[in-house]
């Protein structure tokens, strides 16, 4: 198990330059996990830039090679199984009701939670480096919480097989099935073209534009939220779930992968 990262080291970079607000995940320490305190910069940068007027455009971006590793399997056993799965509600609907569009540019591994991200995310770019994977099922977890922004958008026949799975897949796969906008080799000039397509849109363009396409989403979460928070908790809490994750941390196959 790694250490943590000193206190003071912020593990979301928050930087703006001229209508760019970017949210750079920065915890190497544990490959841009979903921790408490990661999740709670993130929703305060988010804050800030859904306030600031003269932001019109939000990039979630990474640090490292990893853009997220999903949950922080080291905070998985505390007192209440409730509270990871309730962040990620409100990180993703976070995403999701802020007025400015928000492009998630990935060009690393993408894990379990984090594709939640990648899914509330109004746009998202991805590069080479990138590959994609739901692992919760190697764990004796299911994609639960994240499945609120992604079940709208996935190819349903793409969802079920990388759901049972947790085979990796990459940005090409990921595009072809929703979770993606687009797979690019040279990330950054995709990223400057969305931008500059953006800045010619009128702030209130943007918002009720991003309010039309994301009402599904919402209804997503309105609708089934505390239940997929309840199913996530139960699995996080149970017994199989349990040995896969010490499993996971300790770098050994769970007890029950098998080739045969």
């Amino acid at each position: 198990m790694t250490s943590a990262a000193p206190a003071e080291t912020p593990l979301v970079r928050v930087t703006t330059a001229g209508v760019v607000t970017t949210l750079e995940l920065d915890s190497p320490h544990n490959r841009n996990a979903l921790s408490s305190r990661l999740m709670a910069e993130l929703e305060q940068g988010l804050a800030g830039a859904a306030k600031d007027p003269a932001v019109r455009v939000v990039v979630l971006g990474h640090t490292g090679k990893v853009f997220c590793a999903g949950a922080d399997l080291s905070e998985a056993t505390g007192a209440d199984p409730t509270v990871g799965p309730r962040g990620l509600v409100d990180i993703q609907r976070a995403i999701v009701e802020c007025p400015k569009p928000v492009i998630a540019y990935v060009n690393g591994h993408v894990r379990a939670g984090g594709l939640g991200l990648v899914g509330s995310a109004d746009l998202a770019v991805a590069g080479p480096a990138a590959t994609f994977a739901f692992t919760e099922s190697r764990l004796g977890l299911a994609p639960a919480v994240i499945s609120l922004p992604l079940r709208p958008k996935l190819e349903p026949r793409a969802a079920a097989r990388y759901y049972l799975t947790g085979e990796t897949f990459d940005a090409a796969e990921a595009a072809r099935i929703g979770l993606i906008t687009l797979a690019a080799e040279e990330p950054e000039a995709a990223l400057a073209e969305l931008l500059a397509a953006l800045r010619l849109a009128s702030p209130q363009g943007l918002a009720e534009s991003k309010r039309l396409v994301n009402a599904d989403v919402l209804r997503s979460f309105e609708q089934d939220a505390d239940a997929r928070v309840e199913q996530s908790a139960r699995l996080f809490g149970s017994p199989e779930a349990q040995q896969g994750m010490r499993a996971f941390l300790e770098r050994r196959p769970a007890p029950w992968a098998t080739t045969e």
